[in-house]
């Protein structure tokens, strides 16, 4: 396995597949946390799951034992919400497909779910979705309303095995209309960037730890982040070691990867 070019002062970690499979640890998370916290990394846990607000994470952190504060967390729903903020700063309608979490971080900066005069289309993983949904989501999109997809990720793992996530979705909506989304979550920078200004660090000084290549992996390698593949979300080990550019190390889980890192 490669070093590392420099020093690593912060994490920035995926959750699902790098610490739970749906409702169930990977590992002994209380223990990780407190490992990290010895090594002096400061980390943010990044994810491109929008299905639960910033609050309900936490929540979902302490359930495991874990206590984090707001600011160390970021996901594709507060981020979409805070680009809409940015086309939009008085918010408005939108046309939401998604779940609670979503709702709740648009809401924060006041956009509302409407399909009259809706500004944007916002797709994420809807466990709930139906076919009306879809249709009416096709014909604001045939009509102008520009798609936007909180993340690409078209399966979500969990122990039973990958599910359908935001991205099938997403592939639904642009097979019947035509029309490609604006991404906003991992691999586009919005969330690195985001993360690394918190952790006050430069982007050789982070590293991005996750489970997926072609969204974790391939956004944080384009801004200049070494990178850390766990196998225990979605990629299989056969592709791990055959993707190009390879990530700079690849472990079983994250402790493993802790163990690279004291090791170094």
């Amino acid at each position: 396995m490669p070093e590392l070019h420099q020093p690593i002062r912060g994490l920035i970690i995926d959750m699902d597949g790098v610490l739970w499979r749906d409702a169930q640890p990977i590992g002994n998370l209380p223990a990780i946390f407190e490992r990290m916290r010895k090594l002096n990394l400061k980390f943010i846990l990044a994810s491109n799951n929008a299905t639960r607000s910033i609050d309900q994470f936490v929540e979902k952190l302490k359930s495991f034992g874990v206590d984090v504060q707001p600011q160390q967390l970021i996901n594709s729903a507060l981020a979409t919400a805070m680009f809409l903020s940015r086309e939009y700063p008085e918010g408005g309608a939108v046309y939401i497909i998604g779940e609670e979490g979503l709702i709740q971080s648009l809401a924060e900066y006041r956009f509302y779910h409407n399909e009259q005069n809706a500004l944007a289309v916002v797709v994420a993983l809807d466990r709930n979705l139906t076919y009306q949904k879809l249709k009416q989501a096709s014909f604001l999109i045939r009509s102008g309303v520009p798609l936007i997809g909180t993340n690409p990720d078209c399966t979500l793992p969990t122990p039973e095995g990958l599910i359908p996530g935001a991205g099938a979705i997403l592939a639904a909506l642009e097979a019947a209309t035509g029309v490609k989304p604006k991404i906003i979550g991992k691999p586009q920078p919005e969330i690195y960037l985001a993360a690394l200004s918190r952790l006050g660090i430069k982007p050789s000084e982070a590293l991005v730890i996750g489970d997926r290549l072609d969204t974790d992996i391939v956004g944080a390698q384009a801004i200049g982040c070494a990178t850390a593949l766990v196998l225990s979300g979605v990629t299989p080990k056969s592709i791990a070691y055959s993707w190009h550019p390879a990530p700079d190390i690849i472990a079983e889980n994250l402790d493993s990867v802790l163990d690279h890192l004291e090791n170094c």
